[in-house]
């Protein structure tokens, strides 16, 4: 009896808050988007000047354009088995739909005089020695 009438003041207490203290304490801030990549042994400078050169260049136009806030590369300093050796991570202030996300996309593909099939080829050659063996897409929350 005693925990059904503790429960029913706690029950009254919680409705009787005010409507301010019942927003939640933070807000959905920007998108980051984290790769994991593997390197294989004796390629590390191969996929560094990728990463240096074409990679780079690409996220800073992307960045010029408004697209993305930011870009960095963190290395895994004390990996273990199955573990990335690179985190490649981009944040977003917002994801574009399907419709600004195809125009997004030919605007690179002009800037980088590429089309589809030879970015796919030049990832194939990449795919040789680098490997994405997963992505995450999270969410900053930020306090109120």
């Amino acid at each position: 009896m005693k925990t059904f009438a503790f429960a029913a003041a706690a029950a009254a207490v919680a409705f009787a808050m005010p409507a301010a203290a019942q927003n939640a304490p933070v807000l959905p801030g920007e998108y980051v988007e984290v790769s994991q990549i593997t390197i294989d042994d004796g390629h590390d400078v191969d996929y560094a000047n990728f990463l240096a050169g074409k990679w780079r260049a690409q996220e800073e136009f992307a960045k010029a354009q408004g697209w993305i806030n930011s870009y960095e590369i963190l290395a895994n300093v004390n990996k273990r088995a199955g573990e990335p050796d690179l985190y490649l991570v981009i944040r977003y202030k917002s994801l574009p739909d399907a419709v600004e996300q195809a125009r997004r996309d030919e605007i690179v593909r002009a800037h980088l005089k590429l089309t589809d099939s030879q970015m796919s080829a030049e990832s194939g050659e990449r795919a040789k020695y680098r490997h994405v063996i997963g992505s995450t897409l999270l969410q900053k929350l930020n306090f109120r």
